[in-house]
This record gives structure tokens, sequence and C-alpha cells, in this order.
């Protein structure tokens, strides 16, 4: 029988077992898994017919050990509080993994934004940022965009913020229009992040960037840059999906083609252009290239399809992509796995850039911006690396391990309060 998918208890699992590696008390580590704080909120909308709905809204905020929380905002008609609380906690991993100053938060908002006309979208999200004020703030909490959020959604949580305080406050959110404070880069930063991160593994496995396979689960804002990318070093993508279904073309497809139709909002199953097959996400997991990029929602390999897994190389582009049982049966084959706080790192690293940016009131160019992630991304890379081998482990325990070591050594210093 399959287990049920609970993503905090696949986090609480996973944090035990490094835990366990590193030879800790369970006092050195008891508070990690408990997030401080738990915001559920209503939503009251006045919709445009005149009636009123109300959504449910959650913000968590996991850690704050290291620094002020940091972690996205997602619109979605599944989220519930066990995954943002995940969500939060890999947040809190994935700012130690890279060595940055933060700590872990995520915000939700159950509903389907296609649902609803911009007006309503946008009285929704001022709403919600009323609702989670009392937590939010550049030296508290700094929100983000993530699945169904956007630029434009981080703008209008900025400037609701920026009205309650009476003054503008672009460093309250990450990931909004450059107009307004946004930091060049940003925008594709989660996906250079997945390709500079599969180029490394490819590098340390022996393996040439050049014409080896890939397929990629999500053709958004990770999956649609990471293709880009790794199509334009030579990578041949063999299959890409969204929501709709995939596209599959053994010899490789023609990715800017593709990305340009997705890009003007297109959904793949309606994609006519080129020679390919259509697949099913199912399909596109278990398909035969040497390097799979799962970039869409948690909980797609699971341990009903991790058998089916043909990859080699596995890049969690998306959070929590692998439930536990799946990890385990991959390791088992031998497949090298690249875990998500390290993996998919790149968007919360030039969030901190962004927020630096802001709170010290001067821009970076583009090339800053990309060569300043790179070299966390590759550090980070070769820290985990090391660790895992030092440890004879897996590489996503030594992630935690890494990530696990650099919290409880913060908590050690800070100490209790009181």
């Amino acid at each position: 029988m399959v287990k049920e998918y609970n993503p905090y208890d696949n986090f609480l699992e996973t944090v035990e077992a490094a835990a366990k590696i590193l030879g800790l008390e369970k006092s050195d580590y008891e508070a990690i898994k408990y997030p401080e704080r738990e915001l559920k909120v209503a939503i009251p909308v006045e919709m445009d017919n005149g009636t009123v709905k109300v959504f449910e809204g959650y913000r968590v905020q996991h850690s704050s050990t290291r620094g002020p929380c940091k972690g996205g905002i997602r619109f979605h008609p599944d989220a519930d509080i066990d995954e943002v609380k995940a969500l939060a906690a890999w947040m809190t991993f994935k700012c130690a993994v890279v060595n940055i100053p933060y700590g872990g938060g995520k915000g939700a908002v159950i509903v389907d934004p296609k649902e609803l006309s911009r007006a309503e979208l946008k009285r929704m999200t001022r709403r919600y940022t009323a609702m989670i004020l009392p937590l939010i703030g550049p030296e508290r909490d700094i929100p983000a965009p993530d699945i169904n959020t956007d630029a434009e959604i981080m703008g209008w949580i900025m400037d609701t913020y920026s009205m309650f305080k009476g003054y503008t406050v672009p460093g309250v959110v990450t990931g909004k229009p450059v107009g307004i404070g946004g930091s060049v880069g940003r925008s594709e930063a989660t996906g250079r992040g997945v390709m500079l991160i599969t180029k490394e593994i490819l590098h340390r496995m022996g393996t040439p960037v050049h014409n080896t396979t890939v397929a990629i689960q999500g053709a958004g804002k990770v999956g649609g840059v990471a293709a880009r990318l790794l199509h334009k070093e030579g990578m041949k993508v063999i299959a890409l999906s969204d929501v709709s279904g995939g596209v599959l073309n053994k010899k490789g497809l023609d990715i800017p083609k593709i990305m340009d139709f997705v890009d003007g909002g297109g959904l793949l199953k309606d994609y006519e252009n080129g020679d390919f097959e259509y697949i099913t996400n199912d399909e596109l997991l278990t398909c035969d290239a040497y390097v799979l990029i799962p970039a869409a929602m948690e909980n797609q390999i699971n341990e009903a399809l991790a058998n089916d897994i043909k990859a080699s190389i596995i890049v969690e582009g998306a959070n929590g992509p692998t439930t536990v049982e799946a990890d385990r049966i991959l390791n088992a084959r031998g497949a090298m796995v690249v875990p998500d706080i390290l993996a998919n790192a790149g968007g919360v690293v030039v969030s901190y850039f962004e927020w630096v940016q802001n709170i010290q009131s001067l821009t970076w160019d583009f090339d800053e911006v990309n060569r300043t992630l790179e070299k966390i991304m590759i550090r980070s890379f070769n820290e985990v690396w090391e660790k895992m081998h030092e440890l004879k482990t897996t590489m996503r325990m030594g992630a935690y391990i890494v990530a696990l070591d650099r919290l409880v050594d913060a908590k050690k210093i800070r100490g209790i309060f009181p």
C-alpha cells in the first residue's frame, strides 16, 4: 500500500536522518522541527458582480535563527497548511545550504487565479497582504513569487504594505518589477541556477554537456528557463511538459520555437509546429533521458513511479518533487539525485541580491548578478559534494547535513530565549 503523502512528514524524516549521521542530540535540533509561527487568515473579497467571497490563506515562518524569513507566496486551489509548512522548512534549509542570511517562510492562498478577473485578483492580493501585514517586512519576513504569482503581484503587495507604512518600502518583497526596485536577472534566476547545477553534476559525473539528453517537467518560470538555457548550452532537450501534457522527440525538440509559443500563453497540448509526439507528464518522467528535471509541483516522483524512472541523474527544479520512499528506490538503483534545496536555490540567491540592493539603495547590472549567482551556486555544490563523499552518503543527505550543521551552530550561538 502506498503511504499517503505528507510533505512536512517528508521533511521531518529527512532531518532526522541527517541529524543521526551528524550524531546530534535531540535538543540540538528539536526547535528546527517546528515552525516558529503559523498564521491562517480569512480573505473576504468583493467580486465583480457585487457578491463577497471568502478565501483561505496562510503565512508560515519556519525559522528566523539565521536572519529574516524568506519565501514565496503561491495561489493554488490545492494549497494546504502541511504543504506551506513543508515549503517554509525547505526554504530554511535552502538558505542555509547556500549560506545566505535568511530563514524560511512561505505563504499561500487557496484559489485558482484563472477563475478571477484581474480586478478580483488585485483585491484579493491586497486584502491577503493586509491580513499577513503583522508578520512581514524587510527585517522580518520577505515574500516572493511562487506558483501562479508573478512580478506584478509582488508589486501590488509592495504597494499595499507601503500604503500602511506611509512611505515606499521596496525591500518588503523580492521578484517585483525592475521599475520599482526589482533586480535584473531575478525572473530567470531559479532556472539559471538549475542550468548551472546540471552542468556541474554532468562535469562531476564525467559526462559531456553537448548532446546529453534531458527531459524537463514544467515549462514555466523554472522549467521553461532551464530548457532555454540548457538548449543554448548544447544539451538535447527531448521532452518538455506543462500542466496540459508534454511533447517528446528523441532527436531533440526545437526549444526556442516551443518556448516562444508557451511564453505567448499557449499550452503544449495545443502546440502543433514541429516533429514530436504528445505524451503525459508521467510518460515524461519515465522517458529515456539521461537527465530528468522535475520542475513543476511537489510529489511528482513517488513510490509508484520511481521504479520506472530511467534517468541516471535527477536535478530537482521543483520543491519536494521526490517522496522519501521514491528517493530510497532511486538511490538503490544508483541514480544521482541533486536535491531541491541545492538545485533550485538560484531564485532565493538572487532574491537576496535584490533585497541587498533595496536596503542599500543601489543597483547591480545583469553581469554582476549572474556572476555572483554562479559563484554562490558552484561553491554550494562543492560543499555538498565534499560532504557527500566525506560521509559516504547521498547528495540529499549531504545538502541537509551542510544546512543542518549551520542551523544548529547558529541556534547554539544565539541560545534559547529566555
